[in-house]
């Protein structure tokens, strides 16, 4: 079967069990593995003492390394499982532990119900574990500005960009791209620890989202079936910070009516950040909702465009 059918049954695998609570007790996650091992060489190889050019060298060579690991290990259990059906089965059970899709969903509706309940104090402990801002600085329309802005950019980085390299490269690619990500996560920030070592993760996760976010930004759009949204997703994608994650927010900031983005406060610091479509109201509680409901008719789009795919590449 072909590498977009392999997608399309890891994804249906991971969208109806996601990773178990069970399983992760026993042996963790996939992602913690790469995580462990990222942290090792960064705590061995990211020396304060050395030059901004050697830390950028070592980082670069770290992230090579993390990458060319995973990919190596998915190829070579794509080799030695074959074309089986058996094979296939748990190629795709492998592939869905690198897809977050049920998760994100997850994460996203722990802050909604609190939120729209008017439960601030569990609206702000959840959202505190999906995005970095300073909780007890977000009122509601913060923390609903959070969680949405969340959910876009991680159904581009969590869903679309894994399914993308996976329908491309099959489970080295999905790898691959997972490996690229964990990397950003941990090293690709720009305080004086990460700003050289992780320089080369940050830009090697930009170039891997660059299709991918602009791919989610259209399913959002296509989803909300609002002409607005499209307009201001061109409009305003590239007033982001980051050169991808403005395209699907500004998508759902379109689609729902609100804005997105704007000022806000990381370790006690503001940032200001220009605003996603400006001039519409702030996002409540129910938009959450709203919010959610539209990122399953996205994500159901891009299943159907799998299914297309795997239509059209069957043997």
């Amino acid at each position: 079967m072909s590498a977009a059918a392999l997608m399309l049954f890891a994804w249906v695998v991971e969208a109806s069990f996601g990773w178990p609570d069970w399983l992760y007790r026993r042996i963790r996650h996939p992602v913690v593995w790469v995580g462990a091992v990222i942290t090792a060489l960064d705590n061995t190889l990211n020396r304060p003492e050395w030059a901004h050019a050697m830390r950028y060298v070592s980082g670069a060579l770290t992230t090579l390394m993390i990458v060319t690991a995973a990919t190596g290990v998915a190829w070579g259990l794509s080799y030695l499982l074959g074309h089986s059906l058996a094979g296939f089965a748990l190629q795709a059970l492998i592939a869905s532990s690198l897809i977050a899709s049920r998760s994100l969903s997850d994460h996203i509706a722990a802050v909604a119900h609190p939120l729209a309940g008017g439960d601030m104090k569990n609206a702000r402990t959840a959202v505190s574990m999906i995005v970095g801002r300073d909780p007890d600085q977000l009122d509601g329309a913060g923390i609903a500005r959070a969680s949405l802005e969340s959910l876009a950019e991680n159904a581009s980085d969590g869903v679309i960009a894994p399914l993308f390299w996976g329908a491309l490269f099959g489970l080295p690619g999905l790898a691959a791209y997972k490996a690229i990500n964990t990397l950003d996560s941990m090293l690709g920030h720009r305080d004086t620890r990460y700003a050289a070592f992780g320089g080369f993760a940050a830009r090697l996760d930009d170039a891997a989202n660059l299709i991918p976010a602009r791919l989610t930004g259209l399913f959002v759009a296509a989803a909300s079936l609002k002409p607005t949204a499209f307009t201001v997703m061109a409009r305003d994608a590239r007033r982001h910070r980051s050169p991808n994650a403005g395209w699907p927010e500004a998508a759902m900031a379109g689609g729902l009516g609100i804005r997105l983005s704007g000022p806000r406060s990381y370790g006690g610091e503001t940032s200001e950040e220009p605003w996603l479509n400006a001039g519409a109201p702030d996002p409540t509680g129910q938009d959450m909702f709203a919010g959610l409901a539209l990122y399953r008719r996205a994500m159901a789009l891009s299943a159907l465009l799998l299914i297309v795919l795997a239509w059209c590449l069957r043997p």
